[in-house]
């Protein structure tokens, strides 16, 4: 192997020869060292061996680098050749390194704003309509025109921390921004402090979002304590001699819709979205059954009663906007997805003109429940005709009563109800007879 030292001129008089592939030109300050010239370019290349394997690495074109700088690169190559280091190892190992710690601090930028659809989207399918719809909404930034009334929207209590980085929400950040809200929305604010504390946890179970939240942040003493309890609200509950004034209230509501969905909640206990998503498809005349969608089961099928079977029987199949019929029992032809979003304005100007205090759609549920300790019920059989979860062991793993136990009693419930307000009742015999005819 012949070797000169390496010079300009040297360099550039270097020619392939006809029917060669590559020639090389070897240094002799730099023993390691050679230009390896082919049909296309000229480059410096280091070449020793390791382990007895030999290892050629390309240092760079003739053109980009000065003969000393190449010669001290190779020098740098051949101590780490003579450590037992591979050059080649060290340099992935460097760049990986460098990579690690590009995607370390852009870990460290990562915003609440960033991380909340993520989480929301990894967790919507174990959780209920309404859940979801909570946590987008508590997020929102607010500002836009309102589809009802006048105005733009509020933002939501998550709006102002959607711009704060996960390593910035520290516990002194979270108690200052629980204060600021608290003196707003406090029952809102309560809820959007539990779904954080949720999605802090879940955090720490994801490869991408894990210690990034400070220690402490939602788990801190202080922090907890400027969390003001949700309270019960007193007297969201219809008491037994309200009922005649509530049902002729509710009654004299104009769209009957309103008027039936509002009775509904009442003489079920369902959730207001449960009722609201109630089907055609889900009610079975015949058999007296409706199929409800809810967040607990995921469906549970409870008895239709005689009188709330006359309501939904007399309701209009709704038109959706773009012309076809709504599948919904409650339909609204001005909802986007053809159901009943929002009948709180007719029913507060109801209980306000019979001069009622104001009982909420889910204060109606909670008197469903307290209205049928008056009648005796089977604690068990409520939870399930409502939708509870089972407490006690007995209940949760053995007892589930068949629809025709269930509608014994539920039967027996909305008679009594209905006996309170002074509504005349068919009998189950005569319900059933109409049924027919309708179904």
């Amino acid at each position: 192997m012949n070797r000169e030292r390496l010079t300009v001129g040297r360099i550039n008089a270097l020619c392939l020869p006809d029917g060669a592939k590559q020639i090389f030109l070897w240094d002799s300050e730099m023993p390691r060292l050679a230009v390896r010239a082919t049909a296309g370019a000229k480059v410096f290349i280091f070449e020793s061996k390791l382990n007895r394997q030999t290892i050629r690495i390309t240092i760079g074109p003739v053109a980009a680098w000065r003969i000393d700088d190449a010669r001290s690169r190779a020098a740098e190559f051949q101590v780490m050749i003579s450590k037992g280091v591979d050059p080649r190892q060290e340099k992935a190992d460097r760049l990986a390194a460098a990579e690690q710690k590009k995607q370390a601090a852009e870990r460290q930028r990562v915003t609440l704003g960033e991380a909340w659809p993520v989480y929301i989207e990894s967790r919507r399918h174990a959780w209920g309509e309404r859940h979801t719809i909570d946590h987008i909404e508590l997020a929102k930034l607010g500002g836009t025109v309102k589809l009802r009334g006048k105005g733009l929207t509020e933002p939501g209590v998550l709006a102002s921390l959607m711009q704060i980085k996960l390593a910035d929400l520290t516990p002194a950040l979270i108690q200052s921004w629980v204060n600021a809200e608290s003196m707003k929305r406090a029952t809102r604010t309560a809820l959007a402090f539990r779904c954080l504390s949720v999605f802090a946890n879940w955090c720490e179970e994801q490869e991408q979002f894990s210690g990034l939240i400070p220690a402490g942040a939602f788990t801190q003493k202080r922090v907890k304590e400027a969390v003001q309890p949700v309270r019960r609200k007193e007297g969201d509950c219809l008491q037994k001699e309200m009922l005649p004034v509530w049902f002729a209230a509710v009654r004299s509501i104009n769209n009957p819709v309103v008027s039936a969905y509002l009775q509904g909640l009442l003489l079920t206990g369902a959730r207001r979205r449960e009722l609201s998503g109630l089907q055609w498809d889900d009610v079975d005349f015949r058999w007296r059954s409706m199929t409800i969608r809810d967040k607990v089961e995921g469906e549970r099928t409870i008895p239709l009663t005689p009188y709330l079977a006359s309501l939904i029987a007399m309701l209009p199949r709704m038109m959706r906007k773009d012309g076809t019929p709504s599948p919904f029992v409650f339909g609204s032809p001005s909802a986007a997805d053809g159901r009943l979003q929002n009948p709180d304005k007719s029913y507060t100007l109801a209980l306000s003109a019979a001069d009622m205090p104001h009982i909420s759609l889910h204060g109606l549920r909670r008197s469903f429940i307290t209205l049928c300790e008056w009648t005796e019920a089977p604690s068990g059989v409520v939870a399930q005709i409502v939708g509870h979860k089972s407490s006690a062991v007995q209940e949760r793993h053995y007892k589930r009563r068949p629809l025709d136990l269930l509608r014994q009693h539920h039967d027996r419930i909305e008679h009594w109800i209905l006996e309170q307000a002074g509504i005349p009742q068919p009998s189950a015999e005569e319900a059933t007879r109409k049924l027919r005819i309708v179904a």
